[in-house]
Formats: C-alpha cells, structure tokens, sequence
C-alpha cells in the first residue's frame, strides 16, 4: 500500500474531474459531502438495459468507466464552496491491469488479483491517495502490490501530477 499527498490540489482536481488521465479506471463508489451529502454506488444496473443490449461488448464492466462519470462528479462538485469532503474508490480496468502485470510476466489469475484500486480522499483541504489491491482468497506474495505502487507513481509523473510519498 502506498500513501501519496498531492502538492497542488486545484490542478490535480481539474485533471480528475476535466482531464482523461483516470479514464484508465473504472468507479466502484463514490461519496461527497457538500450542502447535501451523495453516494454513488459505481456497479452497473444491467437489469436497466433491454436483454439485447446485456452483452460484454455492451456493458463490458462490473462497474462505471471513470470517464462517464466524472461529469457529474464534477457537477455535483463545482460551486462557490469547496467539498466539506469526499472519497472516490476507482478500480484500474481489467485490461489495463492484466497488461500491467504481464509486462512484469504475471498473471492475475495465478496471483488471485481480482482488482487494483485507488482510493482518493479529499478533507481539510488536502487530497490524499492511497493504493490497494482485492484478491479472490487470501494470499502471502504481495508482488502485485509493489509493481502497482511503482505503476502508479510513475504513471502520475508522466501525466505531470505533483505528489509526496508519505
């Protein structure tokens, strides 16, 4: 697990409610507290589709891109007044992790990998990211979680993301 606090959260904020630089994830929940507070449940609703349109090409994921929902994350967000706080739990898409991990020669079926997460929390003013990993059962090798922990870090750099490892 790794801890990350992000050195400019007005630029971060445009690059994860504007940019496409988490477009690579998938949202498995989402909690904001504003004037109101709001919980987004990420899971897709397939009984929502007709029984044609339920097909893996259609409704690929278990849960929402990140890209079709950060629109009204930022909706929800953009006002006068800052968050009081809120938490996003993103999930890096299967593909993208599968290809991750098998450029490290792993699989995430030998590991047990069910997902690589991302949650990020914003309070008091400052935005804190932090890595973790789902596995099927219990499991001793922890190889997964420091090559998503290296991913991650480099991943932010590259797309100009200014953080501390705390």
């Amino acid at each position: 697990m790794l801890a990350l606090q992000i050195s400019s959260v007005k630029s971060f904020m445009s690059e994860l409610l504007t940019g496409d630089a988490f477009d690579i994830f998938l949202l498995e929940e989402a909690n904001l507290s504003l004037a109101i507070s709001y919980r987004i449940d990420g899971h897709i609703n397939a009984e929502f589709f007709p029984m044609a349109e339920r097909t893996p090409e259609l409704i690929p994921y278990e849960y929402q891109p990140w890209s079709e929902t950060k629109g009204l994350c930022f909706h929800l967000i953009k006002g006068k007044h800052t968050p009081l706080s809120f938490k996003f739990v993103l999930q890096l898409k299967p593909d993208k992790m599968r290809s991750m991990l098998e450029k490290e020669k792993l699989s995430c079926d030998e590991l047990r990998l069910k997902s690589l997460v991302l949650t990020i929390r914003y309070e008091n003013g400052k935005v804190l990211l932090t890595t973790g990993s789902s596995y099927q059962t219990f499991v001793m090798d922890k190889t997964a979680d420091v090559i998503w922990d290296r991913q991650l870090s480099k991943y932010l750099a590259m797309k100009g993301i200014a953080f501390e490892i705390l």
